[in-house]
């Protein structure tokens, strides 16, 4: 197959961040299959130009076997509108590519949507070359935006999503979701539900050190390694790092928090204005040097907003990472699929609740280690049994010859 995929936040292992579809790309490129990757070249996660030289306005890049062709977008530094500029700008520039551009035409084109623009102009790409059209939903647009309180409803920009969305759906010859119980809401929009396939985020374990116990140490670390941004929450975090500190007898427990976002400086001034001692911030990792990281920690963090938009779920990248790295694991949400309870991987506790969390802090910085060596050990199995790369890109694997041989049966 001649696959083209156009997501554009995608990155590789050089870069920070999540790296899916590379992963899922490699071992399709394993497999005998080409392709190729469509991306923009302003980085999100660092919000710098960092593909392309002064004049370039593309190029393709081999990495590993896996084409990146980098488009250049317009920059842009927080949420607002010169963001949906850059998205829309992208949108554009996938629509008028050329298949000579790329050596010659795909067999089926997978547009994934960070936001949906990116996937519409796939599908006009696929339309364009009378090829089949697989989408991937990665957030449900635009309800995350109501439920996260950004919008309501009712405003344009909405509304206009909300269409695009509804085509979408009914223009793939598969749907392929990374939540769990998202199939609900995009059959209710008009999905058909025998064309969705849930494929979750996974993990390429040969990217990992092999697992190892934490040392026993004075100070007991608490890491989060992602992006920081308004659903990550990690507001709690420093309010349970503060409530730890005005303890009589502060607990040595450290908050280690690693990555970039547009919350990041508030969150910075917000840990100084708290004058707590017992946090520290880290810049983003690249995706091959962040286990490296990872390995310094006693136990991980993840936390999110209470917000119904995760009613249909989660699969962040860095759950699973933190699961593979065999450490236990605050689990801070609500929703009804929690991987960390599932697999005795850790604690869970309610979403928006910093003493819960400051509490189940330090229940793992008092638990024998042998215990917590054992808790990390159940996330690194559960993760070996439902979520390794391989596995997962065997599925999307066959989706795509499905879709491929369902648009030949109708010629």
């Amino acid at each position: 197959m001649k696959i083209w995929l156009v997501n554009h936040y995608a990155i590789h292992l050089q870069q920070a961040g999540g790296t899916r579809h590379f992963t899922l790309a490699r071992e399709l490129v394993r497999k005998g299959h080409q392709v190729t990757i469509i991306a923009s070249s302003f980085d999100h996660a660092t919000r710098r130009e960092i593909h392309l030289l002064d004049g370039e306005f593309s190029q393709l890049e081999i990495v590993d076997g896996v084409r990146f062709l980098w488009l250049r977008t317009p920059t842009y530094s927080g949420n607002g509108v010169r963001r949906v500029w850059n998205m829309v700008a992208f949108a554009r520039k996938v629509y008028g590519l050329r298949a000579v551009d790329l050596g010659g035409p795909p067999d089926v084109i997978m547009g994934s949507s960070p936001h949906l623009f990116a996937a519409w102009a796939a599908e006009r790409l696929a339309r364009r070359y009378r090829v089949p059209f697989v989408l991937e939903v990665r957030d449900l647009w635009p309800q995350s935006l109501i439920d996260l309180g950004s919008l309501s409803r009712n405003h344009p920009f909405v509304r206009m999503l909300e269409r695009i969305e509804k085509t979408l759906y009914q223009k793939a010859s598969r749907i392929v979701t990374l939540l769990p119980a998202a199939g609900e809401h995009i059959t209710q929009k008009g999905g058909n539900p025998d064309r969705i396939v849930w494929i979750p985020n996974g993990v390429d374990l040969r990217l990992l050190p092999p697992p190892s116990p934490p040392n026993e140490a004075d100070t007991f670390t608490l890491m989060y390694a992602g992006a920081h941004g308004l659903a990550n929450n990690l507001d709690v975090v420093l309010e349970a790092a503060k409530i730890l500190q005005d303890m009589p007898n502060p607990p040595k427990i450290k908050f280690h928090l690693v990555g970039d976002g547009p919350y990041k400086e508030y969150l910075i001034q917000k840990a100084k204005i708290l004058h707590l001692n017992n946090v520290i911030f880290s810049p983003a990792i690249p995706k091959n040097r962040i286990y490296n990281v990872l390995q310094e920690a006693d136990a991980f963090l993840l936390t999110l907003r209470n917000s119904p938009v995760f009613r249909w779920g989660v699969s962040p990248n860095k759950l699973f990472d933190y699961m593979a790295m065999a450490r236990p694991i605050i689990f801070s949400a609500t929703t009804p699929a929690d991987p960390v309870k599932e697999a005795g991987a850790g604690i869970s506790v309610p979403a928006d609740d910093p003493r819960s969390l400051a509490e189940a802090a330090l229940l793992l910085a008092h638990m024998p280690l042998k215990e917590r060596w054992e808790m990390g050990l159940r996330g690194r199995t559960y993760v070996e049994r439902h979520h390794l790369v391989p596995q997962l890109a065997m599925r999307l694997e066959e989706i795509l010859q499905a879709a491929i041989e369902d648009s030949s049966s109708e010629l």
